[in-house]
Order: C-alpha cells, then sequence, then structure tokens
C-alpha cells in the first residue's frame, strides 16, 4: 500500500492524504472507512496508542510505574494495547474493572480509584487481588477493613489526600483544591489522622499517598508544586510513626492538543521533571525516594482518535455564521456542552482546500447546546462532505449516551492502513434491551 503523505497548513491538527487526496488515519483512508464502517464513527490510530505509551514508560525508566486512566477511554480492546505496552492501569469503578478482567488484564497492575465505592466494588477488588485500593475517605476506611478482614486478606493502599493545588484549568476538572469531594484534606490533618488509623488495621499495607490535581494541565508547574506539599506530607508521616512513603502517586491529567494554540509540554519533559523534582525533594528531606507512579489517560488516547461525520443540513441565513448539521453531536461527544471545550475539525473528502467560509458545526439532536465546534474556517460545506474532528480519544465514548434514542456510534482501531472494529455499532434493538412493560400495562382485547 502506498504510505500517506503529511501535508499541513498549520501545526495542529497534522493532515496526513492517502493515495486519494483525502484524510488518512493510521495509513487507512478516511473515506474508505465511512463506506465500510458508516458514521459517526470513532477511530483509533494504534501506532499513536502505543508511542505514547512507550514515551511514557522511556520517560519513566526505574523510577516508578505509569497507570492508564482509564476513564478517558475503556474497551477491552484498548485495555489489551495496555497490558501489552507493560502500563498499569487507574480504574474508578467496578464496571472499569470487570472490562479490565475480560480483557485479560493482570489484577495485580490495577489501582482502583473512586469517592463512593460501592461494597460490591470493594469485595470485587479483594476478590481478585488488585494491586492498590486508593482509600478515599474514612467510610470507605472502615467497610475496607472490615472486609478485607472478613475475607482474611490485607489489602495493599494509598491514601488520596487533597494537597490545595488549583491547577490552571476548568473548574469542572479541577480535582486538587481544598474544597473537592475528593480524598482527605490535608490542611485540616484529616489526611495523617487517616494515617494513624491504616496503620492500626493489620488487614490494610499502607503504601503511600496519592493526589490528583485536574485535567487537561499544559504546564509541570503544578504537579511540582503538589510533588512538594506531597514529601512535606511524606516528611510529617516519618516524623510521626517512623513509618516511609514507599509509593508516591502523583495522578495524571496532561493536556493535549485540541486547537492551533495549545502547546502542552512533551511527555518526555513532563515525567522528567516530576521524577527528578521527587527524588530532590526527598533528598532535601533525607528521606529515601518512593516510588512514583503517574496515571496518564487523554495524553495516552486523546491526539490518537478522530471522529468522522456526514454532513446532512446546512442552513444558511444571510449575515449569520451557517449551521453545519452532522450526523453526530452531543450525544457521541458532549464536552462542548459540559465544559465549552473546543475542538478543529477538516473536511476529510477535500482535507487540503482552502478555507472559504466560517460556521458553527452542530449536531442532529433536540438541543440548541448541541454544538460540536462553535465557530471553524472550512472551506465551503455541502451535505454529504466528511467531517473529521481531531482529538477525540478521550472522554467522548467514555461520555457518551443514547440521548433522543439514538445508536452510539462504532469505534474502529486501525493499525498500519488495516482497521478492525472494537465496538459495535449499537442497533435500535440495542435501545431497547433493557426497557420491560409491566403487567399493568398489557394490551386489553
Amino acid at each position: 500500500m502506498p504510505q500517506p503523505e503529511l501535508q499541513s497548513r498549520t501545526a495542529w491538527p497534522p493532515v496526513v492524504t492517502s493515495p486519494r487526496g483525502h484524510l488518512a488515519i493510521g495509513g487507512a483512508d478516511a473515506l474508505d472507512l465511512v463506506e465500510r464502517f458508516g458514521t459517526p464513527l470513532y477511530v483509533l490510530d494504534e501506532a499513536a496508542i502505543r508511542r505514547r505509551c512507550r514515551a511514557y514508560r522511556e520517560a519513566m525508566g526505574n523510577a516508578g510505574v505509569v497507570a492508564y486512566a482509564a476513564k478517558a477511554l475503556c474497551t477491552t480492546a484498548v485495555l489489551r494495547i495496555m497490558d501489552q505496552e507493560g502500563l498499569w492501569l487507574d480504574l474508578v469503578s467496578g464496571g472499569e474493572l470487570h472490562t479490565a478482567l475480560s480483557a485479560g488484564f493482570p489484577p495485580a497492575r490495577v489501582l482502583l480509584h473512586g469517592n463512593n465505592k460501592s461494597d460490591e466494588e470493594l469485595r470485587l477488588a479483594i476478590e481478585v487481588g488488585v494491586g492498590r485500593v486508593v482509600v478515599d475517605n474514612f467510610h470507605e476506611l472502615e467497610r475496607l477493613a472490615a472486609m478485607a478482614r472478613a475475607a482474611g486478606r490485607t489489602v495493599p493502599v494509598l491514601l488520596r489526600v487533597a494537597p490545595g493545588v488549583e491547577a490552571h484549568t476548568h473548574e469542572f476538572i479541577r480535582t486538587g483544591q481544598q474544597e473537592s469531594k475528593f480524598g482527605f484534606d490535608l490542611a485540616t490533618g484529616q489526611a495523617l489522622e487517616a494515617l494513624d488509623r491504616v496503620l492500626d488495621e493489620p488487614a490494610l499495607d499502607w503504601y503511600g499517598f496519592h493526589c490528583h490535581i485536574g485535567s487537561q494541565i499544559l504546564a509541570v508547574e503544578p504537579w511540582e508544586q503538589a510533588a512538594r506539599i506531597m514529601m512535606d506530607l511524606a516528611a510529617e508521616a516519618h516524623r510521626r510513626t517512623g513509618r516511609f512513603v514507599r509509593e508516591l502517586d502523583l495522578g495524571g491529567g496532561l493536556g493535549i492538543r485540541y486547537v492551533p494554540g495549545d502547546e502542552p509540554p512533551s511527555i518526555a519533559e513532563t515525567v522528567t521533571r516530576i521524577r527528578t523534582a521527587v527524588a530532590r525533594l526527598a533528598d532535601e528531606r533525607g528521606l529515601p525516594v518512593p516510588r512514583l507512579i503517574l496515571e496518564p489517560g487523554r495524553s495516552v488516547v486523546g491526539e490518537a482518535g478522530v471522529t468522522l461525520y456526514t454532513v446532512g443540513s446546512v442552513k444558511r441565513v444571510p449575515g449569520l455564521l451557517p449551521y453545519v448539521a452532522v450526523d453526530g453531536g452531543m450525544a457521541d461527544n458532549p464536552r462542548y456542552a459540559l465544559y465549552r471545550a473546543l475542538y478543529t475539525a477538516v473536511l476529510a473528502n477535500r482535507p487540503l482546500d482552502e478555507p472559504a467560509e466560517r460556521v458553527c458545526l452542530v449536531g442532529r439532536y433536540c438541543e440548541s447546546g448541541d454544538v460540536l465546534i462553535p465557530e471553524i474556517e472550512l472551506p465551503r460545506v455541502e451535505p454529504g462532505d466528511v467531517v473529521a474532528v481531531f482529538s477525540t480519544g478521550a472522554y467522548n465514548y467514555s461520555m457518551s449516551s443514547q440521548y433522543n434514542r439514538f445508536p452510539r456510534p462504532a469505534m474502529v482501531l486501525v493499525r498500519e492502513g488495516e482497521a478492525a472494529v472494537i465496538v459495535e455499532r449499537e442497533t435500535y434493538d440495542d435501545l431497547v434491551r433493557h426497557d420491560r412493560i409491566p403487567p399493568s400495562l398489557a394490551r386489553e382485547g
């Protein structure tokens, strides 16, 4: 197969064309994908995912482990890739844990998170032997200890701490500030009180502390600040108990490129600076360097994803932006509606055509807020054109819904030009699969 050529007008997105002049994704012609699988269609570039996994592992070296945050994109195929690349998993629910087990992922390389874990989830974690349970609050601590004693197990734990670091990102995806539903409060002494309780419980084996400061972070300094606060906590924990922190988990949150102008630090720079800061801070406090854990999600899969749509109607009103409506929208990508998250796009059938008009890219759902891109320059758009929206690998499928009773899209994984379905397109029958009509509504006569 002839190799695609790189063509680009801007630094982002890089437009790669097929021999037919269409957008190419992972070596596959986007219009061939549309013809085979239909639209809307989630497309993942497998090589791009693996490159990012390896960049994280190489930058981490022997200093610690990398745990993929599966909430970004959780399917059995994606988790199988993470297993093959030697990553751990950061999971936040019984459903994600079940998906990992279904993919054959070793539970010993799983960290289980969640601010309100159910008894069922904790029992499953104990039963399969997850690598760490990240304890989020006193209620959970007591329940987990009781369950571990009843099962005759010793459960390895990390204590999640709210460090008081406010990452410069959207308020809905900040998680490290004091006013957060996550973790033991540091400022009021809850974190050290939790440590005392864990050390008094033989069924729990304390490994260290965890924090997470937010998502779509475009600078390294917030992690360096969090590392300083957490190493101060480690020093106080040692002074108080004589115990050293064996592991320090600083979470994830590295941002990606969504639109021109987004300039996140590289994976290598981010990991190296965090790793160096932790080692230096440990040395300054006379502590052994803890094993570092990082939990990237978006930065592993986000830029590897493209969503393809077919244009339906185009509404043109003199003096206003044209509305270009596609066959998907807020149910397969709710992030603009939630966060005003911005994206960029091209016409996949003619990606190198010069822009000719500024349009508003909208979906087909019965909401005025059903917007994908509020304003973008594209060639003159006509019904039947195929729109490719970039950087949709993270939090699109994960947050998708059946709003308006539209089936969810299919997802394909592309490798060296070959595509395979990893999530089947839902059908109308899938929409009613779990519906039930009670006897009281039975038809009469």
